[in-house]
């Protein structure tokens, strides 16, 4: 199981590194049309954009880890352990329950959005359009994996309670700072 997670997790990082340095071509692309050639290409700004949104939602979905989010837990981590387990399952309970809730109306929209095509960004094999539903199903993806991303956490919070480890702080020594007497601490 180790080997296939961390295979998972090397696959999804090429992935994103793959979509990132090509937003990086692309626009290098477009600055050598724009003032090279001077002759801009229109689809060059779309394709970062389209990059770029599906970076941001597949990297949220699969890279990024709980404890690369910025939190303010001063309360929860004053809580007794009881009460942050009860937290932790509170705020894993309403993010299932809100993203599963809002799925199915949201596909519905992505998928209405097969009519309307990209402007200039054209499908290299077919030369056609590429349908917003395309585009925009990434989204859904990133919810669904939200939804089985706490989902595993709200089973691991129920079998083994509130996951600390999420609130360190690297090369940060959760006790008190040690006094040293008799030395001179300038």
């Amino acid at each position: 199981m180790q080997s296939i997670a961390k295979w998972f997790a090397r696959g999804v990082e090429f992935i994103a590194a793959t979509m990132l340095a090509a937003v990086f071509l692309t626009f290098l692309l477009q600055i050598f049309s724009r003032y090279v050639l001077l002759t801009p290409f229109g689809w060059t700004l779309e394709l970062c954009l389209i990059l770029w949104v599906w970076i941001v939602f597949f990297g949220c979905a699969f890279l990024v880890r709980e404890k690369d989010h910025v939190t303010f837990d001063i309360f929860y981590l004053a809580a007794p352990r009881r009460l942050r387990q009860a937290l932790a399952l509170i705020a894993c309970a309403s993010i299932i329950i809100g993203m599963g809730w809002a799925l199915l109306p949201t596909w519905d929209y992505i998928d209405w959005m097969k009519i309307r095509k990209t402007t200039t960004v054209k499908n290299p094999f077919t030369g056609d359009k590429i349908p917003m539903r395309t585009i925009f199903s990434i989204y859904a993806i990133f919810m669904t994996a939200l939804i089985l991303r706490y989902g595993w956490r709200f089973v691991d919070v129920l079998r083994n309670g509130p996951p600390d480890e999420d609130h360190e702080i690297p090369g940060h020594e959760p006790g008190p700072p040690a006094i040293r007497h008799g030395e001179d601490v300038a």
